[in-house]
């Protein structure tokens, strides 16, 4: 994630005007309630995801609630406002098309695409985000297996992704990304693990090394590798 900055740009969202760095806090509290927590974000807990100091996110917090952007609960937290919400969602929307444009058409690394994204969901007009989704065939989920929302108000109804060793036993699933370095997307493109491609969990060692299922024949992963394969419920 990078350096949250001052620039100024412009959503759609009730013509409000924002700041890259406003943008950033937004979206981080929106990650924070998507990965599972629940109730006000604290403050300290957006500070460290940010890389900044405690002060610094207390004052962006203030801000942010005088704009009406954030509902501020002292002493425990913040949770986005309606418009705080829009906001994030749109940004988000950016961020995790242009990942799969990066990953899918030049082949970067789930990481490295949402690393340069980053410097790109500020700045996409809305226009420019739709072509992009129908030109990528409308994705649901980005390359690290998070849900792309919608172009509209409501929230996406797209559940995020999850380690293979998560899944159901003898269920099969469909991989929506694969998280590993370029020697681990190697092997286990090797076997037939690659995006878009379904396999079934078998078994979970103690360790977290998984027995996979893929194509005609079944593959020992390592826990490392089996937490970088992030899996959907196959359709």
């Amino acid at each position: 994630m990078s350096k949250a900055s001052h620039r100024t740009v412009v959503t759609e969202t009730s013509d409000v005007v924002t700041t890259e760095a406003e943008e950033m806090y937004l979206i981080t509290i929106a990650m924070a309630i998507e990965e599972g927590h629940e109730g006000p974000v604290p403050v300290p807990q957006i500070a460290k995801a940010l890389g900044v100091s405690r002060v610094s996110a207390n004052e962006m917090v203030k801000k942010l609630a005088a704009r009406e952007l954030v509902d501020y609960v002292r002493y425990k937290g913040v949770r986005l406002s309606s418009v705080g919400e829009e906001i994030a969602r749109r940004v988000l929307r950016r961020r995790r098309l242009w990942s799969v444009f990066l990953s899918e058409q030049l082949g970067l690394s789930p990481k490295a695409a949402d690393a340069v994204a980053c410097e790109f969901e500020h700045i996409t007009p809305a226009d420019v985000a739709q072509r992009l989704a129908e030109f990528l065939g409308e994705p649901t989920v980005s390359p690290q297996g998070k849900p792309i929302p919608t172009a509209d108000a409501a929230p996406t109804n797209a559940p995020a992704a999850i380690p293979i060793g998560e899944a159901q036993v003898s269920r099969p699933v469909e991989v929506v990304a694969v998280e590993a370095d370029a020697a681990g997307r190697s092997f286990l493109a090797e076997q037939g693990i690659v995006p878009g491609s379904r396999i079934t969990l078998l078994a979970v060692a103690e360790g977290g090394a998984c027995l996979v299922a893929a194509g005609e024949g079944r593959v020992h992963v390592s826990a490392e590798l089996a937490d970088a394969v992030r899996v959907l419920p196959a359709s």
